[in-house]
């Protein structure tokens, strides 16, 4: 068993204190903490974490990392391993606010555009209907009256809610998508949903770039498709351009 001390407390702490924090963050609290141990190095980080997802185990926790798609930062944060979006929601929000988000959510996933959003108006639109079957446990064609009266200003206030506590958040174009919580905490969910797959990285591809051609299912996140092509003089366009000329090859065996 990993033995953890204060300076893996001081970190634990205060990604549960914090919230998730950025890798630059992390990195310094670490560097902190470790400042009398001459060994700071990137392998040195890794394993420090790694001391602590041990100990986290035990009882389904883990200090994970993930990136933010919107901006590309990674972010670490601690995560029940098991629990669903219920358990992780339902002691903060009632049943109608879980699937008000779950809804936005499904929304935001559902945007064939790959830009991972969607407008104020639009999320505010949302019935709680086609959530029905999921959240009720009588007649699936019966509305629980709790669903009936959710609000337009209930609506508004979840909304502020899940974005000041970072399930949701707001982008460069003042529309709504995915907070880093939702990114680190429910993967499982984006599975469940058959998000298309980043063609690099194998993550869900939420805000990513889709190939113009409409034969092509190929998406990339934008960091990743900046790492795939180091040259600023390749870019999106050329990658297209070796599809249509490839059309034989799987578009998979273009990025090998």
């Amino acid at each position: 068993m990993a033995i953890l001390d204060s300076k893996h407390h001081a970190l634990i702490q205060a990604l549960l204190t914090r919230g998730p924090l950025s890798e630059k963050e992390v990195k310094f609290i670490f560097k902190t903490v470790c400042e009398n141990n001459a060994d700071v190095s990137e392998s040195a980080f890794y394993d420090y974490i790694g001391r602590i997802n041990k100990e986290l185990d035990f009882v389904q926790f883990e200090a994970r990392a993930g990136r933010n798609q919107y901006d590309g930062e990674i972010y670490y944060g601690v995560v029940n391993k098991v629990a669903d979006e219920h358990a992780k929601l339902g002691t903060q929000y009632s049943l109608p606010q879980i699937a008000f988000f779950k809804a936005v959510i499904e929304a935001i996933l559902q945007d064939q555009s790959g830009k991972g959003k969607i407008s104020n108006i639009e999320a505010l639109n949302i019935r709680l209907d086609s959530q029905v079957k999921q959240e009720s446990q009588g007649d699936p064609g019966q509305v629980p009256l709790a669903f009936k009266q959710f609000s337009m200003a209930q609506k508004e206030k979840t909304l502020e809610d899940l974005l000041k506590n970072r399930w949701l958040c707001t982008t460069e174009e003042g529309k709504i998508g995915l907070g880093i919580r939702a990114f680190l905490e429910l993967r499982s969910l984006f599975k469940n949903l058959d998000v298309p797959f980043c063609d690099i990285c194998n993550e869900a591809g939420i805000k990513a770039e889709l190939c113009q051609n409409e034969e092509c299912s190929v998406r990339m996140h934008d960091y990743c498709l900046k790492r795939k092509f180091q040259h600023p003089q390749v870019d999106w366009i050329e990658y297209q351009r070796k599809i249509e000329n490839r059309k034989s090859l799987r578009p998979k065996a273009l990025l090998s």
